[in-house]
């Protein structure tokens, strides 16, 4: 059996443009990890129709990646929640919120899934709720939310569905709370930084670049959040984001947080490495394209 971890991601991809980033860290990484499956999350803004559209685009979008990366091995890949949490401990049955429970079942003694959640995280809520009793075989880090110190915590993993993010407050699971604003807003990149890193390393290189420069006003003096490293490169290295302990806060209706008290102790990143988890990237994209003979074309 592996000693690498098995880790699981939980991802909207075709949302914005950095979970395809965070899906190929992963998948580029199989000395570190075991990537044994793929969730298609529900998200829904100007990119998608609803929920269950954003899903599905994102489930595409997933494929997508698997065809232009071409990695040594796709994991297993699953369609999630057609919609958010409509109450609080009601959850919303899918195809990958009973893959979660039934590899949490499966578990050996002491073994443990770490799962990475880098859109709403309705999927995993999910399968808690179906199966509390997998709660102690996993760990769970989410990008969601702003800091606890932060005015606000409008943020869109977080705002679509505040019923799953407080299954994740509440629960006694182990979980890493990675916030957007201020702490993986630093994983900032360029398109010029893209174009001499990313660009020249195949077909995807080339597809990540285009995807973060069609997205937003490329003016000059422009930089990209590609927020979704920052989640994915705790399972890769836990020395690349600092965290805190802290109890867990309380999620207002009006998106805010207020400070907990005798509540459960979770983990917070108060810091993203930035050079690092970027220069990890870019080099194993760069050697899995060289080895593939695309460096270049």
């Amino acid at each position: 059996m592996s000693t690498r971890p098995q880790v699981i991601l939980d991802t909207d991809t075709y949302n914005e443009v950095d979970d395809q980033f965070a899906l190929a860290h992963l998948l580029l990484a199989p000395d570190l990890i075991d990537l044994v499956a793929v969730y298609a999350a529900p998200f829904y803004n100007d990119r998608s129709e609803g929920p269950e559209d954003g899903m599905e685009r994102s489930y595409r979008e997933i494929h997508k990646v698997y065809e232009l990366l071409q990695p040594e091995r796709a994991p297993a890949t699953f369609r999630g929640s057609r919609g958010y949490l409509p109450a609080a401990q009601t959850p919303v049955p899918s195809d990958a919120a009973a893959d979660l429970v039934a590899r949490a079942e499966a578990l050996g003694e002491g073994e443990r899934l770490q799962v990475v959640a880098i859109g709403a995280i309705t999927n995993v809520a999910s399968a808690l709720l179906l199966a509390p009793q997998i709660a102690p075989r996993l760990q769970v880090t989410w990008l969601g939310g702003h800091a606890p110190y932060w005015h606000h915590t409008n943020e869109f993993n977080l705002k679509q569905d505040l019923h799953a993010a407080r299954v994740f407050l509440e629960t006694e699971v182990d979980f890493i709370l990675v916030p957007c604003w201020p702490v993986a807003s630093h994983l900032l990149t360029t398109v010029a930084e893209l174009e001499a890193r990313l660009a020249p390393c195949g077909k995807f290189g080339a597809y990540l670049s285009d995807i973060v420069r069609d997205y937003g006003a490329n003016r000059p003096g422009w930089a990209k959040e590609i927020w979704d490293l920052g989640a994915t490169a705790y399972v890769l290295n836990p020395e690349w984001l600092l965290l805190e302990e802290q109890p867990a806060p309380v999620l207002r209706d009006d998106l805010t947080w207020e400070a907990g008290s005798n509540r459960r102790t979770i983990k917070i990143a108060r810091r993203v490495f930035r050079d690092e988890i970027f220069g990890d990237f870019y080099e194993r994209l760069r050697l899995h394209a060289e080895r593939l003979g695309k460096v270049g074309h």
